[in-house]
């Protein structure tokens, strides 16, 4: 039991006035409480090491939760006046973040001799918190002179602005496609039923994924899935170029200011990658072991097109969603509009819950407290008898809302101050879901899980998903694997009668997922290639974004680009990410070896479950990722299980009936 208590929220209909007296509590009032410790601290000046150490764990926490604050709601609330307050306060806080990382009187009591007395005491946490904290320090340029410490601090400033709006350029984009109803043939029929056309007699289309995805996967009508592509790639364009080139140039004089090569050498120097040019190696590693399959997939893919529009030179992004589904379909008997009867919204919730209980020993109790919109579930975390936190679940699309999927904290655990509370904020449909989206609801679930499992430290800069980077997807994807268990399925995924989905239909679905695996990894490396090169050959120019983004797609992806889209500009992850999104590869192949460990054939094993929550989860931050994985595998991770995953068998040849025999 604990004494602690998770926030109390205004109610979603409160207004503007108490959710902003609320924000300004914890944002602005948080960063105040942040800059009187610090001041405190400088007057008293602590001798001992660990006396000074517990204070400034006092400092990250107040500003962990001001900057976690102001990063959710800018993103989910749905008063504009909130969203717009959320932006300035993590401007404050990023500004505060810079302040104290080159404040060389902190810098300097921190800097102690080991051998002194002032630094005896410290366990191996506490000496790790020490550690990064000068390494922090060090890298934010605090040991520079004041010139450098100045445009250091304007170059981090700019650093915020320039992603808030790139964001915002994203999220705020209110582009829709117009179709005629006609062009909605193959559509599930209780899509359609969602999509009344207008006055006009047209549909009209947003770009929210429950629009999109289903559009590019079964719409017949080349036409529109060309239109809906072209729109949903070109997502924050034209205004993005500008901010891009602008987010690009001002990190790489950032990096080159504070001694390294590049953004990409100073980003990879705290991950497990550690060095720039590691990343260009492990993207073309992983390329090279995908290109046979990926290539020979394209050329089934267009074999199949040109059976329909014989002039088809080449595969492009309108086309490939939509003949995977029909390769699919034809070659292993798997109809995704058949597979989405068994999977509605709110059993595979439930279902996700009970697995996720199952699996970690956990007990989730649904809450009604008030929060930001009606739409939010917010539930209350148990493990045995120990209360760990809360998290709440914002799953639907809306207006103004961040539109991809994701979990945010909004506030990190530690020991006698605060418990872990984290947000999962996505955008699925609310009847019938694609199974796909089921596999992305158990992948941002296990950030949620980590977060809150991880969130008993003592320290905050240990608490919840407090590993490097480039670890962080792998619990995530690790869970991936019981969104594809037939025993996992048979006990969420029920047709409208009640009957389970037959365990036959769910080993095609794995069959026919491993279809075009090597394209996906292709496509990944196109991406993360794109977030490399950007940071190591820094456009100049919009042109020159465009230019550099069609020869890695050239260079790498199985697809074509239409001339007309510019997707880097709506790619989110160049903010968030910057040069790092070979973190979803890397933490894969980290995965994939995590999974060795379990029984296929008996995914609940509850000491095997046991032992990776404890030694994976738990620790949050408190050891290097390395080290995490050695301790649950009992040797360190390798690329094998990963290699052997990635070389599927060849496709069947020839069609399965459409009864499957």
């Amino acid at each position: 039991m604990t004494d602690l208590a998770p926030l109390t929220m205004p109610a979603a209909d409160a207004g503007t006035e108490a959710w902003s007296a609320w924000l300004t509590t914890r944002t602005t009032d948080e960063l105040a409480r942040a800059r009187d410790l610090v001041e405190a601290v400088k007057a008293e000046r602590p001798r001992r090491a660990a006396d000074l150490l517990d204070r400034w764990n006092l400092v990250s926490v107040a500003v962990a939760n001001a900057l976690s604050a102001a990063g959710l709601f800018q993103q989910v609330h749905p008063d504009a006046e909130i969203r717009e307050q959320a932006e300035r306060a993590e401007v404050e806080g990023s500004k505060l973040v810079t302040d104290l990382s080159l404040d060389r009187e902190l810098y300097d009591l921190m800097v102690v001799d080991d051998a002194e007395e002032r630094v005896s005491g410290l366990d191996d946490d506490a000496e790790r918190v020490r550690n990064f904290a000068l390494r922090d320090f060090r890298r934010a340029g605090v040991d520079r002179d004041a010139a450098v410490r100045d445009r250091v601090r304007h170059l981090n400033e700019r650093l915020t602005e320039l992603g808030q709006t790139f964001q915002r350029n994203i999220r705020d984009d209110s582009t829709t496609v117009k179709v005629r109803r006609d062009q909605l043939d193959g559509l599930p029929a209780d899509w359609v039923e969602r999509h009344p056309w207008g006055e006009d007699g047209l549909v009209e289309l947003t770009l929210e994924y429950p629009d999109v995805f289903p559009m590019l996967q079964f719409a017949t009508d080349r036409d529109a899935r060309v239109a809906v592509h072209k729109a949903f790639n070109n997502q924050g364009w034209p205004a993005n170029d500008a901010v891009l080139v602008e987010l690009l140039a001002v990190r790489q004089e950032l990096a080159t200011l504070l001694g390294y090569d590049g953004w990409a050498a100073y980003d990879a120097e705290t991950k497990m990658i550690q060095t720039g040019e590691a990343i260009g190696s492990f993207i073309d590693k992983i390329s090279k072991a995908a290109e046979a399959s990926a290539i020979r997939d394209r050329d089934l893919l267009l074999d199949r097109i040109r059976q329909d529009r014989p002039d088809a030179e080449v595969l492009d992004p309108a086309d490939s969603t939509r003949y995977l589904e029909i390769l699919r379909r034809e070659r292993h008997a798997v109809d995704a509009q058949e597979v989405r009867r068994y999977f509605t919204f709110e059993r595979v919730r439930q279902g996700l819950l009970d697995v996720t209980a199952r699996l970690f020993g956990l007990t989730w109790t649904e809450v009604h407290t008030p929060t930001w919109h009606e739409d939010v579930t917010s539930y209350d975390v148990a493990l045995g008898e120990r209360y760990l936190g809360r998290i709440h679940l914002d799953l639907h699309p809306r207006a103004n809302k961040f539109n991809h999927a994701a979990q945010f904290t909004l506030t990190d655990g530690v020991v006698g101050e605060q418990l872990p509370e984290g947000v999962l904020v996505c955008n699925f449909p609310e009847g019938l879901m694609e199974h796909s989206d089921v596999v992305v609801l158990f992948h941002e679930f296990g950030h949620l899980i980590h977060h809150v499992l991880g969130g008993g430290q003592r320290w905050v800069r240990f608490a919840g998903v407090a590993t490097e980077w480039d670890f962080v997807e792998a619990p995530s994807q690790l869970l991936e694997e019981w969104a594809w268990d037939t025993d996992v399925l048979v006990g969420f995924a029920t047709d409208e009668a009640g009957d389970p989905i037959p365990s036959d239909l769910v080993r095609r679905m794995r069959e026919a997922d491993d279809f075009a695996k090597g394209m996906g990894a292709r496509t990944q490396m196109f991406y993360a290639a794109l977030a490399y090169r950007f940071h190591e050959d820094v456009p100049a120019d919009g042109a020159a974004l465009i230019a550099l983004t069609r020869r890695l797609q050239s260079e790498y992806s199985m697809l074509v680009a239409f001339d007309d889209t510019h997707f880097y500009a709506g790619f989110g992850h160049l903010d968030g990410y910057s040069s790092g999104y070979y973190t979803y590869m890397w933490s894969l192949v980290i995965a994939k070896d995590l999974f060795s460990a379990f029984d296929p054939n008996d995914m609940f094993e509850p000491q095997v479950a046991a032992r990776y929550r404890d030694r994976i989860l738990v620790p949050g931050g408190r050891r290097d990722a390395a080290d995490l994985v050695e301790d649950f595998l009992g040797r360190p991770f390798g690329f094998e299980s990963f290699a052997d995953w990635l070389a599927e068998p060849a496709p069947t040849e020839g069609r399965v009936p459409p009864d499957g025999r």
